[in-house]
């Protein structure tokens, strides 16, 4: 039964993307069916706090660098993707907050479980989203979905390329025949929203706002598109994991990666921080809307609030939560997400082959979220 509902979901996916005609990698579409319970009963802050000292936290040295708070720009009047929620550009103020340098690794996440014995959400269901072009030819004769993605294949020219795989989970990020022991030091994939904020939290931190995200990644630049700037690649240089070539076809690797690197593969931006664009995506603690205020605020986080119907994208609202960055996946003509401002979505307890997380954690002062559905703002 399950088999059968993951190949009705591809199947709509298609039909999706056929009306909508957005350019897309498709995995804001991916979907489980607990996705409406985790927005009924999941936690609407970016909780729980923790103050931070790399005395005290058990992590490595250098994990983290402090990131002095301020004000900044959020979002864009500029919109690469305006159905998204880019825009407008609104001035909004952030505390100073400690980030992880990087995203969390497969070593990290090892310890964690280690010392824990946690089980993922993709464990539990016993499958997870792959990227096709990452999948032996067994592996993809032996998806369900195959047969769903041939039947439409005439009708749409960017057939759906994500496969739900069984056995495929953070352990063995393509399936059973895969496994993490020559990749420790890459982003760990294939976790939910839920195990992300699970670690944080046992790692005495959180997953960080989408507007502590976004002034991370921006460095102290204003108006840029990218971590370093606006030129994707200068003087020749790249900066960033992401697709070169003709998606989701070939990918020509000029970066020196077909799939995700090493984490600290490419320069860090002004802050000292790495892969804030391409690579994995990252999850953070904001529930999914695009509908922004214009007025001045302070340590925005966006509650669930009420839930709206969408009728442009035939879904729920806020039962999805933020995510940022882009991946290894993302291209311009298909997915040009892999800037500050960008923006995307998934269910909570999604999990897929490029999608990761960094942690916060407080500086100086608490993280505080009023109980109430609007954001603080500057006095």
């Amino acid at each position: 039964m399950r088999l059968f509902y993951l190949c009705l979901v591809f199947a709509s996916v298609i039909g999706v993307l056929l009306i909508q005609g957005a350019a897309s990698c498709g995995c804001d579409k991916l979907r489980r069916d607990g996705a409406q319970q985790h927005a009924e009963e999941g936690s609407d802050s970016a909780a729980p706090a923790h103050k931070y000292s790399e005395g005290a936290n058990g992590r490595p040295q250098g994990q983290m660098v402090l990131i002095a708070g301020g004000p900044f720009w959020m979002g864009t009047d500029d919109p690469g993707i305006p159905p998204d929620g880019e825009g407008p550009r609104r001035l909004v103020h952030v505390d100073s907050f400690y980030m992880d340098t990087q995203e969390v690794t497969n070593q990290q996440f090892q310890s964690f479980v280690n010392a824990t014995g946690y089980i993922t959400e993709a464990e539990k269901f016993g499958d997870s989203f792959v990227f096709e072009g990452i999948l032996s030819a067994d592996r993809l004769r032996g998806t369900c979905c195959l047969r769903v993605l041939r039947m439409f294949t005439d009708y749409v020219a960017a057939a759906p390329w994500w496969l739900p795989v069984k056995g495929a989970n953070w352990r063995c990020p393509n399936g059973p025949d895969s496994d993490i022991t020559d990749i420790p030091d890459h982003p760990v994939l294939h976790v939910s929203w839920a195990d992300a904020g699970a670690y944080c939290s046992w790692a005495n931190g959180r997953l960080p706002t989408e507007a502590e995200w976004e002034y991370a990644c921006r460095g102290g630049l204003e108006d840029r598109l990218y971590p370093w700037g606006n030129k994707l690649n200068p003087k020749g240089q790249h900066y960033a994991n992401l697709w070169q070539g003709d998606f989701p076809n070939h990918n020509s690797a000029e970066d020196g990666y077909m799939k995700t690197s090493p984490v600290r593969s490419f320069p860090a931006n002004a802050f000292g921080l790495y892969d804030m664009v391409g690579n994995a995506w990252e999850w953070t603690a904001d529930w999914w809307a695009v509908h922004h205020t214009t007025e001045r605020q302070r340590n925005p986080v966006r509650r669930r609030c009420l839930q709206t119907f969408d009728l442009c994208r035939f879904s729920f609202r806020r039962t999805d939560k933020v995510k940022k960055g882009g991946s290894y996946m993302c291209h311009k003509s298909y997915c040009y997400r892999y800037r500050c401002a960008a923006r995307s979505q998934n269910t909570p307890d999604s999990a897929a082959s490029n999608l990761g997380f960094r942690c916060v954690a407080e500086g100086k002062t608490f993280f505080n979220i009023q109980n109430a559905c609007e954001n603080n703002k500057l006095a």
